[in-house]
């Protein structure tokens, strides 16, 4: 089917005086299809609706579809296939998208607006990877919003494990200045660890954590995003679509100075569209609870082995910890910047924690600390009675040295 500018051509050029054959020539159709146009400006061609293989079984479709809604093309396919359809899936693809398209209806929900300080609304979102050297990170933010006034605090982390949560969590109160009645999520594992139907089993560790701040969990219905649609629109998408685009970060430190400042000279000021007012001037701090005296440690925690190169292993990395403290075990607590290293409950290193992988993170009194020790050993009658054999000797234990492995061997 040509269209109204070739139509516009072929009068145009009848009009200029030349014969249907050039006019055919010109607009390469040929002399029938240019005078059936020039005949009739709106002719078209008559549109042949061949019937559908499928017509003889859509009876028999309508008949399984009441029968099971959700039964799949390719099982319905099998089944009139003993009926006789030869046809191609695709067709039945298409009549079933129609018929269920006709009788889908969207369910109808009821839009609420909380008072000051009741409710949370928090959810996760993923926004690919940052780069570290040779290391590659996944990015993901949580977004928490307060639903009264939709004041809205983000946090990217490198994770989306338990103590993250809880971290992000408290950050947020922090933020907030406070705490709500209730918390609105998901049914993501760090909270929700089994659902059938209406019993739910929280996380343990979840319920712990929200416990001293008296806060009462509240998991969405499954497939029923519109139960937290404020943090779903108004968040995640938000921010994805309002503070994403266009950006470059060198770390998730800079990222989240920047999304630190998107939130306070953007977000937060904005006039919003159902509320009509700008979130920071509807927020009601003192609606807030507040914070309890005693905050829980939030940090990544993990049980670690001092190895004889004076070091712990942690998230890839190795970080040096004072020789003494060697064939020791110490605990490890890392938030997204620090990484600090205790033994019997007392900080004895702390670090710049590294999101790069394989690399060895050391203090400079570390490593003075244990270039004293090996001098130390040398002075012993041992390794003096080892370098009077001779210069091959001590050539040696110079380079046992160099390797950070122990001169003398455990009895």
């Amino acid at each position: 089917m040509i269209d109204q500018h070739c139509i516009f051509e072929i009068h145009r050029l009848l009009n200029e005086g030349l014969s249907t054959r050039k006019i055919a020539h010109r607009v390469h159709l040929n002399r029938k299809t240019v005078i059936r146009y020039l005949n009739d400006p709106n002719s078209r061609r008559p549109v042949i609706e061949r019937p559908s293989k499928l017509n003889p079984f859509k009876e028999e479709i309508s008949k399984m579809l009441e029968i099971d809604p959700k039964a799949s093309a390719v099982v319905i396919a099998q089944r009139i296939a003993s009926l006789g359809f030869d046809g191609e899936i695709t067709i039945l693809r298409d009549y079933l998208r129609k018929v269920r398209g006709r009788s889908r209806q969207r369910q109808p929900f009821i839009r609420f607006e909380s008072p000051p300080g009741v409710q949370f609304q928090v959810d996760w979102g993923h926004f690919g990877s940052l780069t570290y050297g040779n290391t590659k990170r996944k990015l993901y933010c949580m977004a928490v919003i307060e639903c009264h006034s939709r004041l809205l605090y983000l946090e990217f982390t490198h994770s989306q494990r338990q103590d993250t949560l809880h971290r992000c969590l408290l950050n947020s109160f922090r933020f907030f200045n406070g705490t709500p009645k209730e918390l609105v999520h998901d049914n993501m594992i760090t909270a929700v660890i089994e659902r059938d139907g209406p019993l739910i089993r929280f996380n343990e560790r979840f319920l712990q954590f929200l416990l001293p701040f008296k806060i009462v969990p509240r998991a969405c219905n499954v497939a029923s995003p519109h139960e937290k649609g404020k943090v779903e629109k108004g968040g995640i998408h938000y921010i994805r679509y309002n503070f994403w685009p266009l950006r470059s970060f060198t770390d998730l430190k800079d990222l989240q100075a920047q999304a630190d400042h998107w939130r306070d000279h953007v977000a937060n000021v904005r006039v919003h569209s159902t509320t009509g007012q700008k979130p920071i001037h509807r927020f009601k701090v003192e609606a807030m609870r507040p914070l309890p005296d005693l905050l829980p440690d939030c940090r990544d925690t993990d049980l670690c082995k001092v190895y004889p190169d004076f070091s712990i292993r942690f998230d890839g990395n190795s970080y040096t910890v004072p020789p003494w403290a060697i064939d020791k075990e110490v605990v490890a607590k890392a938030d997204h910047h620090t990484l600090t290293i205790y033994f019997k409950d007392k900080p004895i290193a702390t670090h710049i924690r590294s999101w790069e992988k394989r690399k060895r993170i050391e203090l400079p009194c570390h490593r003075e600390a244990a270039r004293k020790q090996q001098r130390n050993l040398w002075r012993s009658h041992e390794v003096a009675a080892f370098i009077s054999l001779g210069e091959a000797a001590k050539t040696y234990l110079e380079h046992l040295t160099s390797t950070n492995q122990p001169i003398k061997k455990k009895p």
